[in-house]
């Protein structure tokens, strides 16, 4: 059963293969800048996608958070559950409209 089981080699790692590895890596480097590959960034398409995501999901659960505990505090159980849960919808879709609306250069 030993012999199935994954693991190192008992003799230890081979000096050959470590080298080959090091000289492998090294032409992967050389061949990224011959080709001017450049690592690959979120560009501002996915950044706004991100933020207006965070602001929706953001306005929902503060809304919904904070009208749930003003409803365990006051006993007005679902009213002002519903009322912040409403004021935390229009407060993110105003974040996503001020977002992407564009603003025109001044001259």
């Amino acid at each position: 059963m030993a012999a199935d089981t994954p693991g190192q080699d008992p003799a230890g790692e081979d000096s050959r293969i470590a080298s080959l590895e090091e000289r492998i890596a090294q032409a992967e480097q050389v061949e990224k800048v011959r080709q001017g590959a450049v690592e690959q960034q979120a560009d501002d398409g996915s950044r706004l996608g991100n933020r207006v995501l965070a602001e929706l999901i953001g306005g929902l659960v503060g809304g919904a958070l904070i009208g749930w505990v003003l409803d365990r505090l006051l006993g007005t159980t679902p009213w002002l559950l519903l009322v912040f849960l409403g004021l935390g919808i229009v407060a993110a879709f105003r974040n996503i409209i001020r977002l992407t609306t564009t603003k025109p250069p001044e001259k």
